[in-house]
């Protein structure tokens, strides 16, 4: 196991022959037989140790344990304690998501402060079966039923190559201790219930299943890496990239079937879940939109419109009338003029008497309303924006200038009538939009 190991690792993960990582380890059968392989590979690591504190004495037996292993390694330890119950109740996680969470965060933490190639645990194939059966069972797609990944950025997992078989075998011929975790016989956890009540039944039925399902999975590797080479012609094809947003014209889209597998794969890596309503804003209103947790998705007319979540901060600047110039959020030039020269939707001429001395540049806020120049009514910004066929970016685009709490201008739009100039104005006050 040593020597395929090694020639593995030559082979696949190179990064960690000639750069010191960060081995996780819980002192259990496969992170211990893992870092023994790589402590007489002699290769440069620090042992991560996570205390829980969710077994009581035996969590603290567990820590005492790997303590002793840096030991006996000559590797250096990192130990720390999470209070893993008060978080998962104060983020409404399970306690799995919980510890995986405090977990990962901790050796991200680790990987900057050591300097660390990547972050090596003991996964191997036969963790890679259960994650294949339990996404199966959830009705994943493709790129779920590939399994656990070799690596990506963070996380190297060079174990994948062997069964639990294999590593229990290496743990007895060169007597290796580790701690039995009781609770992994427990099947109220899914994982378990796969492992104790499925897979070792699948395995008495079908001896070879094991290796059968790596040669299958190394199929569906092959089909996925396929697919991506597809993915990047079709995104060059529909995706038409505008400024901060993305258009995908529906015309073009609906040349494709079945069209919920296309949109699968030209958004998948947007975080996308709610596939259905995806195919549905096709065919809906404009204005509909679909989220992710960082992207939306929106229905303008005929066309699709993919773009980040606006974010809610710096959307308000105070600006004295004092200014000459500004360019955030919009560029604005603001001078005192004696008379009205050009007239322009992108220059607002003002009253200076009706205005406070600082101005704000802010979005639409709800219930916001104004006097549109020329006429004797009030209209709400949400009624304008309707009327003039605004788009959802285009709202969320907007900005406005106001004077209080009063709307002055719908900025390169419409002036408000309450604050023009009249026969009585003495100073007037002209800003202009440059664009």
């Amino acid at each position: 196991m040593q020597t395929t190991l090694k020639r593995h690792l030559t082979n696949r993960f190179p990064e960690l022959v000639n750069q010191k990582f960060l081995v996780a380890c819980s002192g259990g059968l496969d992170s211990v037989v893992l870092v023994n392989l790589l402590a007489k590979l002699k290769l440069d690591f620090i042992i991560a140790h996570c205390n829980f504190q969710l077994r009581g004495e035996e969590s603290d037996l567990d820590e005492a344990f790997v303590q002793e292993l840096g030991k006996t390694s000559k590797r250096k330890v990192l130990v720390k304690k999470f209070d893993t119950e008060a978080y998962a109740s104060e983020q409404k996680l399970s306690i799995q998501l919980a510890a995986r969470e405090l977990r990962y965060h901790w050796f991200c933490i680790l990987l900057k402060e050591y300097q660390l190639a990547k972050i090596v645990t003991a996964h191997h194939k036969d963790d890679n079966l259960e994650t294949f059966l339990i996404n199966l069972s959830r009705g994943s797609g493709l790129e779920g039923l590939k399994g656990i990944p070799e690596k990506n950025n963070l996380v190297a997992r060079p174990l994948l190559v062997f069964s639990r078989e294999d590593i229990l075998s290496f743990a007895e011929k060169e007597n290796v201790k580790w701690r039995e975790d009781e609770s992994n016989q427990e099947v109220k956890y899914l994982r378990n219930k796969v492992r104790h009540e499925m897979v070792s039944v699948i395995k008495s039925i079908h001896p070879s299943f094991l290796q059968n399902f790596e040669t299958s999975r190394s199929h569906l590797e092959e089909s996925s890496a396929l697919l991506k080479d597809y993915q990047k012609f079709l995104t060059k094809k529909l995706l038409d990239k505008q400024q901060n947003r993305i258009k995908i014209s529906i015309k073009k889209l609906k040349k494709y079937k079945p069209i919920k597998a296309y949109l699968y794969l030209l958004l998948k890596d947007y975080g996308f879940t709610q596939w259905e309503a995806i195919v549905d804003l096709i065919d809906a209103i404009s204005g509909k939109a679909v989220y992710s947790k960082t992207y939306r998705l929106s229905k303008d007319r005929k066309a699709l419109f993919l773009e980040p979540i606006p974010s809610m901060e710096n959307n308000e600047w105070c600006i004295p009338l004092s200014e000459k110039e500004i360019s955030l959020p919009v560029p604005l030039t603001i001078q005192l003029v004696d008379r009205i020269e050009s007239v322009d939707k992108n220059i607002l001429y003002a009253d200076k008497e009706t205005l406070e001395e600082k101005v704000v540049v802010r979005k639409y806020r709800k219930g916001d309303y104004f006097y549109p120049f020329g006429m004797r009514g009030k209209k709400k910004i949400s009624k304008f924006f309707k009327d003039q066929k605004y788009s959802l970016h285009e709202k969320e685009n907007q900005w406005l200038l106001t004077s209080g709490n009063e709307i002055i201008w719908v900025v390169g739009k419409r002036a408000d009538d309450r604050f023009k100039v009249t026969p009585e104005t003495k100073n007037i006050v002209k800003i202009s939009l440059n664009i």
